[in-house]
């Protein structure tokens, strides 16, 4: 059985000539890039843009990656700055949780999913769809630790903040979401949680 030739040695390859290396990198990590795109996006054709875009600017700047962190970390925080430099471009509104009106908005969205709900019997839909019902922040970091197994270091980096504030905030995403899920599924969350 053939095995797989880790990130490092991938990128040693591309930039010693052997571009064709990449595909193996995207190839690896598409999917995740995909997901966390999504998340910030909240829409399949932006996510893949915002994903073609991310690789395309770690292939230019893989020349950069100083291997202080693994490379999934290195992509994943070009990948939330080109979703967060798409969002700014296309005037999504990102504010806070907290505010009042932000929730109501928020809490409206999930008529088209209580529609549903109830048809779908995997409980990983329920959670997925209940994560795009977060501000994307919250989503992003959810994704990063729990879909990315990511370390809370990991995140820090990728996010550009302290681990204890992402400690802090995976907590509260972690709050929203099991407040989305019990709204969202009133008594099937027990089960779930």
């Amino acid at each position: 059985m053939k095995q797989e030739l880790p990130d490092v040695e991938l990128i040693q390859s591309v930039l010693n000539g052997e571009t064709g290396q990449y595909a193996l990198l995207v190839k690896r990590h598409q999917r995740f890039v995909f997901t966390l795109a999504l998340r910030f996006a909240k829409n399949r054709e932006d996510a893949e843009e915002i994903a073609q875009d991310c690789f395309i600017k770690a292939y230019k700047a893989l020349g950069t990656f100083k291997q202080t962190a693994k490379f999934s970390t290195w992509l994943y925080t070009i990948t939330y700055t080109t979703a967060m430099t798409f969002l700014r471009k296309k005037r999504l509104d990102t504010s806070s949780i907290s505010d009042e009106a932000t929730f109501l908005q928020l809490e409206n969205q999930t008529s088209a999913f209580n529609a549903n709900v109830y048809e779908q019997q995997n409980s990983h839909a329920f959670l997925n769809e209940a994560i795009t019902h977060l501000l994307p922040d919250d989503a992003a970091i959810i994704t990063m630790f729990y879909k990315g197994e990511q370390s809370l270091e990991e995140i820090g980096k990728a996010l550009n903040m302290e681990p204890n504030t992402i400690k802090v905030k995976l907590h509260r995403a972690r709050q929203r979401l099991k407040e989305k899920l019990q709204y969202l599924l009133k008594d099937e969350v027990k089960e779930l949680l």
